[in-house]
């Protein structure tokens, strides 16, 4: 490594988190960017193919991380969707180098219409012992407007098995879909809140270049919400979740106490974490970041020859630290700004004092925040901090 490359920030050497991408799904949905492939008639030779190239790819690459991870995390596409023999044999794969009791959060991603108590089950004698679930709306017409196939009432059903069930789980809800009002989105999320989900995130509809969403954007046959709206929404939203008792621990993040997802705060505090599978992102050791390209047919066939396919994702100190920053100020934490190396204080500083003179940035403790109420258009303001 370079030594214009190498970290000038302190990397946790004491934990680690394995995230795991799997790239198939029934359907794609209009506002997805993440790699995936869709059609659900995938055959079980593929999937099967697949994760023994992901059990490959993990006794290649482990030794990446500085310890065995506290976490795996199955996104995706649609994890769910794996049989449940196969996805037993990625899990069981991993077990065979993990301990159990070291893992303090095994996650898998599901659709609402996959979730049955008999699925679940399978899921908790695996060793899975968290759902993460894509709820968006309980309206049909929202649903159908980004191409979720799900309906409210599968919505509904799983939600229900969740909580029954006792788990620990996350909902996801989008505010900003074409045609939904400020009224649709309170019903949206309080019908969610009425479950009292352990977990749950809220994110503002994004428009990907790319997707069929942007194109018919594009097209003019979608609008955008428009700030007020937006703002008025994000408001909405911290209300009603202070008041249901969460916290908001990231701009997208909401928990019950103690109920903070360990493997995606991974992300934000300079955890290392390795990503297998295609399209999968890697954060290491050392500070160096990788990716695996795109297409799980030819991951297939390189981990099947027992070859590499990630690649490094070259940057810079500078950027390493920018990336620190931006991270870091999406939390309810905050920057340390210890952290920021000797040699650029005096430029960050800089950068600080005028944002702190207007209120876009604050002291808490020892830590620099971003406050609450500025969470949503934080973009602009971390464009005038990073170095």
């Amino acid at each position: 490594m370079s030594q214009e490359s190498r970290p000038l920030i302190d990397i946790s050497r004491d934990k680690s988190a394995l995230y795991i991408h799997i790239p198939f799904c029934r359907h794609k949905c209009a506002y997805c960017d993440f790699y995936s492939s869709a059609g659900g008639s995938r055959s079980s030779e593929i999937f099967g193919a697949y994760v023994s190239a992901v059990l490959n790819e993990w006794h290649l690459r482990s030794a990446e991380l500085p310890t065995l991870p506290r976490t795996i995390y199955l996104g995706g596409g649609t994890p769910s969707l794996l049989p449940i023999e196969t996805l037993s044999t990625l899990i069981a794969g991993l077990l065979n180098d993990i301990p159990r009791n070291r893992l303090v959060e095994v996650t898998i991603e599901a659709n609402p219409e996959d979730v049955t108590s008999e699925w679940l089950s399978r899921m908790r004698s695996m060793g899975i012992n968290r759902v993460s679930i894509g709820i968006q709306s309980f309206h049909k017409d929202e649903l159908q407007a980004v191409s979720r196939r799900h309906s409210p009432d599968d919505a509904v059903r799983a939600l229900s098995t969740l909580a029954d069930g006792g788990w620990n789980y996350s909902a996801d809800l989008i505010y900003g879909l074409p045609g939904q009002s400020v009224e649709s989105w309170c019903y949206n999320l309080h019908r969610l809140l009425a479950f009292r989900p352990p977990h749950f995130s809220a994110y503002l509809l994004s428009y990907e270049p790319g997707t069929p969403l942007y194109i018919r954007l594009n097209k003019g046959t979608v609008k955008e919400a428009d700030d007020s709206m937006v703002s008025e929404m994000y408001g909405l939203l911290c209300k009603a979740a202070a008041e249901a008792g969460y916290r908001h621990y990231e701009i997208s993040n909401f928990a019950l106490p103690g109920y903070e997802a360990v493997h995606n705060s991974s992300y934000w505090d300079l955890t290392p974490y390795l990503g297998l599978g295609a399209g999968a992102h890697s954060f290491d050791k050392d500070g160096i970041r990788r990716f695996n390209p795109n297409s799980y047919q030819r991951y297939i066939q390189s981990l099947s020859a027992g070859r590499l396919f990630c690649v490094i994702d070259e940057e810079t100190s500078r950027s390493q630290i920018n990336d620190f920053i931006i991270t870091a100020l999406r939390t309810f934490q905050g920057l340390d700004p210890k952290k920021i190396p000797r040699i650029l204080r005096d430029e960050f500083s800089q950068n600080l004092e005028p944002l702190l003179n207007e209120g876009c940035v604050e002291i808490n403790g020892t830590n620099i925040v971003i406050p609450e109420d500025l969470w949503l258009t934080s973009d602009a303001i971390l464009r005038r901090l990073i170095l």
